[in-house]
């Protein structure tokens, strides 16, 4: 990347200005790098977005687990002490605390409404298990829990934590293979845009031939002119990008996944790698269009 600009730099501004400027490919290729910057800021975001969320998601529910008691009435109580006796004596097991009516309704809210009377539902008691960083023997648990108090059942929250991990990886995933979409789109789009220039300035490169110049000085003017006009035009896409990040909604834990999908802390770093590899991406390919058609142009 150093030595691509330390070329741009080096070859001067006067090395383009051999072949006449064309409005319609530089009008192309700046709003091709932009918008393509524009769209990589997103799709870099969403990516270190569900990078977090799956880091979240695997610490929150690793440790934690639930045990539902469902009895009849005259037991729920007498089972519930059964449960509470068998964790205290349970290796691995850190804390846990019964679910109180407030917490209950909490849960059942986005399911039922606020207006849900809870008090005069027969629901079952749930305990709030959390498990040290070793863990406690799931199975041994559920049969002593069996034989204790045969209405308690275990749930260690593996059957929605694989899920919820494996799609947060999944968009991960996806993210990383947008931006490589999204560098794809735009190597093609400046390659017809260069192709464009050339075909339009096919009397002018004969020209230069006639007095000597050759084909590399000659795809050396494409290259810089296009290159410094995809890096323009990324530059001023990923301000827009990163300027349409910031005013999204910040995390919060009511609006779950939609929330939290901007950058934090030195995540902000990240989107300013976008310009010099679209600079990068802009110059390969121009200089490989550039000398395939300058050896179809005679």
């Amino acid at each position: 990347m150093r030595r691509l600009f330390d070329m741009l730099r080096s070859e001067g501004r006067g090395v383009d200005r051999v072949v006449p400027p064309t409005g319609f490919t530089a009008r192309l290729t700046l709003l091709t790098a932009a918008a393509m910057a524009f769209l990589a800021v997103f799709a870099l975001a969403l990516s270190l977005a569900t990078g977090r969320l799956a880091d979240r998601w695997a610490d929150a529910l690793a440790r934690s687990a639930t045990i539902r008691i469902s009895a009849p009435a005259d037991q729920i109580e007498a089972q519930a002490a059964a449960v509470l006796a068998v964790l205290e004596t349970t290796p691995g097991i850190e804390s846990f605390r019964i679910l109180d009516d407030a917490e209950m309704k909490a849960l059942l809210d986005p399911w039922f409404g606020p207006d849900l009377p809870v008090e005069s539902l027969p629901l079952p008691k749930l305990i709030e298990i959390v498990e040290t960083v070793a863990g406690a023997d799931a199975e041994g648990l559920r049969l002593r829990l069996a034989t204790e108090a045969p209405g308690a059942v275990l749930d260690d929250h593996t059957r929605w934590r694989r899920p919820l991990v494996e799609a947060a990886g999944r968009l991960r995933t996806l993210g990383l293979v947008s931006l490589v979409l999204i560098g794809a789109a735009t190597a093609g789009m400046i390659t017809l845009a260069a192709q464009a220039a050339l075909a339009a300035n096919g009397q002018v490169i004969r020209v230069l031939r006639l007095v000597g110049a050759r084909d590399q000085f000659i795809a050396r003017a494409f290259v810089r002119r296009f290159t410094l006009r995809g890096l323009w035009g990324a530059l001023g896409g990923t301000a827009l990008g990163m300027m349409a990040v910031a005013v999204l909604p910040e995390a919060d834990d009511a609006g779950g996944f939609l929330t939290g999908l901007g950058f934090t802390g030195a995540h902000w770093l990240w989107p300013l790698i976008i310009p010099p590899l679209a600079a990068l991406v802009a110059y390969a390919a121009t200089r490989a269009a550039a000398l395939r058609m300058l050896k179809e142009v005679r």
